[in-house]
């Protein structure tokens, strides 16, 4: 029954008051009972159960390596009972933002396959895991032998001639031959069948070693390689009735058609190895289609020195002449050489064509830039004492030589010493070449023995007649220097010695007669430079005599293997002294140490501080000049080659300067 219409204005005020007072009081008692209500319906969900403190730990652990990349597992770590619905919260989220996880299949990615799994439940203490983990980072740090070879290997890169040993034309013009020449000679049919392993009892059982893609099998008789009975009948004349090692592989692969580097001591047949191939071959081409006047060569073979080039073309021309005297057509052998007229080398292409060619670099590009012949048909190229060629500063020779060839042609490099550099660099030149390697190239002759004396400078040129008693004639004596030489010479004829000289100081004529008048015996020692000793076949050569130490171990093989030729024994005799380089004395020692022979006392106590690293990396001693008492990064040849080449640049070419 109150009525507020009875109330003044000030008590209205107050009841209006009161009344927004309750309104208020009653909405919060109904908000605070829904609060209620929803806090007991959530407790469940909210509630948080207690976690050993050791777990608490292995969990921040897990995280803690995820944050620093050490693992990319996406899969949740597997929880203790009574914890896998809070684990499911925490890991497992913590593994979806880290995106490693699929979603939907629960699967498991390893980002590193050998890391092992080192998640909170992990075995072991984490100072176990720290040590596995240390252990397997040393494994995968790079040993101090591997960063070795790896500079070696720059080494060698940084050396290597960058353009390939191909013509200009054909660089230009990106010319690339993907297959080798056919030709038409196979072998029998039951060689053909043979079986690798067959194939590879033989190679092993004579030494020989092989690098390339389908290498032909070796063959051990020259009937089996189809040559006609009276080939066999001359090769029988001139003692050898069975092919040596590198003419069991080297002539089915060059009769094959294919590219070959051919490396094999010295005295061992190397130039059979060519000779017959380009005989028989010319042979067919002029059966088939006779040559006519000017046209020719069909194959050349070019070798470092005049001396060497004459003995290649009279082998060549004996093969022939027997060949014709039992009925065959008539082939022509030309010699190209410096030292001799030029209208006489011209008159016979002119004349009549010719089939093969002997030349030296030099006189051959002479030829060439006249036109008095071309390379136009010639298919098959030699380079005789091929390493010596490059080295010796005829690579450009080569290059422009390349330039004159019109067609693809079957190449063959023959030496007793390669080295890598060179082998890789005359792979350039080759199409899917075949390596044949009878021991390693640059290895002694074990046929020759070898001794090594230790002789003062003033007392060498007396010494040599008491090493001349040690064999029979005949001898050869080398010297380094061409005053040595005539030195040497002139002593010898005043003590009554049968002597003749050789060295690129003299005339042609007179090396022609020094080497034709000790050939034939009629003189007991011939004394020479190196320019005898690439090569040159003096038969029954009992004793080498090297006046002085070569600076190049190469040519000290070179040097010796004019004795021990074939199947013959030979003796070797070395003069040194303080002159000589202590590398090169290196060098010396670990061949005699290869070669089973005796070392002197002076050499066995010289040592290298790397020696332990000769054999470092599975190839022996240095990669560039073959030497086996250094590695490349001490190669004394390397370093004088550097050497030369930083004066050259040091060179400056001026201009007269103009005041302007």
């Amino acid at each position: 029954g109150f009525d507020v219409r009875h109330l003044d204005a000030h008590h209205l005020s107050i009841f209006f008051t009161i009344l927004v007072l309750v309104v208020l009081s009653n909405t919060m008692k109904r908000h605070s009972e829904d609060s209620s209500k929803l806090s007991d319906f959530s407790d469940d969900e909210d509630y948080v159960p207690y976690v050993p403190i050791k777990e608490r730990k292995k969990q921040q652990l897990f995280s803690l390596q995820k944050m620093l990349g050490n693992l990319a597992y996406s899969e949740e770590p597997k929880e203790d009972e009574g914890t896998e619905a809070q684990n499911d919260e925490t890991a497992g989220a913590d593994q979806e933002d880290d995106g490693g996880g699929d979603g939907a299949g629960g699967k498991k990615t390893k980002t590193r396959d050998d890391l092992d799994y080192v998640g909170p439940h992990a075995q072991g203490s984490l100072f176990d895991r720290m040590w596995e983990l240390k252990k397997k980072a040393e494994e995968r740090k790079e040993t101090e032998r591997d960063k070795k070879l790896k500079v070696e290997a720059k080494i060698l890169e940084s050396v290597a001639e960058k353009t390939a040993l191909m013509g200009v034309a054909e660089l230009a013009k990106g010319i690339q031959y993907d297959k080798p020449i056919q030709t038409g000679w196979t072998p029998p049919s039951y060689i053909r069948e043979q079986t690798q392993e067959k194939s590879d009892e033989i190679r092993k059982k004579h030494r020989i070693l092989i690098d390339g893609e389908d290498v032909p099998p070796p063959i051990r008789n020259f009937i089996e390689m189809r040559f006609p009975v009276a080939l066999v009948d001359i090769l029988k004349a001139r003692g050898i009735s069975n092919p040596t090692p590198i003419q069991m592989q080297g002539l089915p692969a060059v009769l094959s058609g294919r590219d070959m580097i051919g490396i094999a001591f010295t005295g061992s047949g190397k130039t059979m190895v060519f000779a017959i191939p380009i005989v028989l071959f010319c042979m067919d081409q002029e059966l088939k289609i006779p040559f006519i006047p000017g046209e020719g060569p069909y194959g050349l073979i070019l070798g470092p020195s005049r001396e060497l080039a004459r003995q290649t073309h009279e082998v060549l021309s004996s093969l022939v002449d027997g060949l014709v005297a039992a009925g065959f057509p008539e082939i022509r052998c030309n010699l190209c050489i410096g030292g001799t007229a030029v209208k006489d080398q011209a008159e016979t292409f002119r004349r009549s064509g010719v089939h093969i060619l002997v030349a030296t670099p030099g006189r051959l590009i002479d030829l060439l830039q006249r036109k008095i012949f071309n390379l136009e048909v010639c298919r098959y190229l030699v380079l005789d004492e091929a390493d010596r060629m490059i080295d010796m500063g005829f690579e450009e020779e080569v290059r422009t030589i390349f330039s004159y060839f019109k067609g693809q042609r079957q190449t063959l490099l023959f030496s007793a010493t390669m080295p890598k550099k060179i082998q890789n660099f005359a792979k350039s030149a080759l199409v899917k070449p075949v390596t044949v390697n009878v021991g390693r190239a640059g290895a002694a002759s074990m046929n020759v023995s070898q001794e090594v004396e230790y002789v003062k400078h003033e007392a060498k040129i007396p010494h040599l007649l008491q090493a001349l008693q040690k064999t029979p004639p005949p001898v050869i004596i080398f010297a380094e220097r061409k005053q040595d030489v005539d030195a040497i010479h002139e002593y010898l004829l005043l003590k009554g010695v049968e002597a003749v000289s050789i060295h690129g100081g003299k005339d042609q004529e007179d090396r022609v007669a020094a080497v034709t008048e000790f050939r034939a015996k009629h003189r007991d020692v011939l004394v020479a430079t190196d320019v005898a000793s690439k090569g040159l076949d003096f038969p029954y050569i009992n004793h080498v005599i090297n006046y002085d130490m070569p600076e190049d171990i190469e040519n000290y093989v070179h040097r010796i293997g004019r004795t021990g030729r074939g199947h013959k024994r030979g003796l070797a005799t070395t003069f040194i002294n303080k002159s000589v380089d202590e590398s090169t004395l290196l060098d010396l020692k670990h061949l005699l140490i290869e070669a089973n022979q005796r070392v002197p006392d002076f050499l066995v106590e010289l040592v290298s501080a790397t020696e332990h690293e000769l054999e470092m990396g599975g190839e022996v001693g240095c990669a560039y000049c073959g030497g086996l008492g250094h590695r490349i990064t001490h190669c004394p040849k390397l370093e004088a080659m550097q050497n030369k080449a930083a004066r050259s640049l040091g060179r400056k070419d001026f201009l007269p300067s103009a005041d302007y």
